[in-house]
């Protein structure tokens, strides 16, 4: 065989490799990643160091934040139960005072018949005495009785029993009071039952 290639019976359909050449990477590149490995390896190290720090740090703010919630827990409980036994009080002020009402009422009764009596009269003389006594006593507890006569008639407060034209007087004024009201505070104990001008 002949080393011509034009004579040569031999083809080849491959076609030849390329082979591309690696390019080298910028500069700036390759200068970052070994600073960001660094900076990764230093943080790694850094949280290994804090680690227990910072463990108890966060359990020293959970402890805190638990003491806080304990301790307005407290507060609130506190308040609650200030506020539940001043309304205990005043519910049993009220209940006590419904009680011993109409026996202020038989003594104001009983003071009015007397009116034309002397006052040197024992009986009159006792009845006072007992009249004021209760009167006080409900008064140092914070129970007030009211007369709301020549008042304008108002229904949170008093209570109508009646309605009468009264010459003089315009409509809607209380004319007389049939019995007393009394109050605990801005708590309404009994309205005032009365007459009132038509």
């Amino acid at each position: 065989m002949s080393n011509d290639p034009t004579k040569s019976t031999e083809f080849v359909d491959e076609e030849p490799e390329v082979v591309e050449p690696e390019l080298p990477e910028p500069a700036e590149e390759q200068a970052q990643e070994p600073e960001v490995a660094l900076a990764e390896d230093a943080a790694t190290e850094a949280d290994e160091i804090d680690d227990p720090l910072a463990a108890k740090a966060a359990k020293a703010d959970e402890y805190l934040a638990l003491a806080q919630r304990t301790q307005a827990d407290f507060d609130n409980y506190r308040r609650r139960a200030a506020r539940d036994a001043a309304a205990a009080q005043a519910k049993g002020l009220i209940k006590l005072a419904k009680e011993l009402l109409p026996a202020v009422d038989d003594l104001d009764r009983a003071l009015a018949a007397a009116q034309g009596a002397s006052d040197d009269n024992p009986l009159v003389a006792g009845i006072k005495l007992v009249h004021a006594d209760m009167v006080a006593g409900l008064a140092r507890v914070g129970i007030e009785g009211y007369s709301p006569e020549r008042e304008r008639f108002d229904p949170q407060y008093h209570e109508a029993v009646a309605q009468q034209p009264v010459e003089g007087v315009e409509p809607g004024i209380v004319v007389e009071v049939y019995q007393r009201g009394y109050t605990l505070g801005d708590t309404i104990i009994r309205p005032a039952r009365v007459v009132v001008a038509a």
